[in-house]
């Protein structure tokens, strides 16, 4: 199945030309690399972008949500502009269970400077060579969000408050409840239905 998805991909990109890859495997730890991957891309091509948006590849994106909020009414031209779910006075966590672990040998600091949540953020074009930048003096750390964060604080760089509901984790929560309640509904539905398809055949 995972090489049948490869090679579903590798086609797509042939004929479409919409996936960046680079050499390092494809996984949680390497998020950090591949983050910095995208940043390289919006920096070298579309730098003066008047946004940008990195997301998780399992994160629906309500565009027209964020294009209301982001540029109606459309605001000057922007830099240095980063925005998204907000994580301020964040510690490591040093619980090896936690998927969030991080080692002391890693990071011995005891407090992460603000970041947003990796699930979803955006930023002007200008900041990604600039993140670009301070990566190249900032220790490695798997945790991308974080990672980030720690090249904005480099460049002096502050969070700008979401507009409201933009970055909504707990909208997925609503989404889940509302779906266990369609399926609820449709099982009632289907209940009903069985019931008259059975005193049809009866009669």
């Amino acid at each position: 199945m995972k090489k049948r998805s490869v090679k579903v991909e590798h086609l797509s990109c042939e004929q479409h030309h919409d996936i960046i890859q680079q050499d390092f495997l494809d996984t949680y730890n390497n998020l950090t690399l591949k983050t910095l991957m995208g940043m390289s891309w919006v920096a070298s091509y579309c730098s003066d972008t008047r946004f940008a948006m990195k997301t998780d590849s399992d994160v629906f994106v309500n565009t027209m949500h964020l294009i209301e909020k982001l540029l109606r009414p459309l605001p000057p031209p922007t830099q240095n502009y980063f925005t998204g779910h907000l994580m301020a006075g964040n510690s490591p966590i040093r619980n090896k269970a936690s998927k969030w672990y991080i080692s002391e040998e890693e990071f011995p600091g005891n407090r992460y400077h603000p970041f947003c949540s990796g699930t979803g953020y955006v930023f002007s074009g200008d900041l990604a060579a600039k993140i670009v930048e301070a990566s190249l003096m900032i220790k490695f750390i798997h945790l991308e969000d974080v990672y980030v964060g720690f090249c904005l604080h480099a460049k002096g760089v502050e969070i700008v408050p979401p507009p409201y509901s933009l970055f909504n984790i707990r909208k997925h929560q609503l989404i889940f409840k509302a779906s266990k309640t369609i399926s609820t509904l449709l099982k009632k539905k289907q209940r009903q239905c069985n019931k008259t398809c059975s005193f049809i055949k009866n009669e």
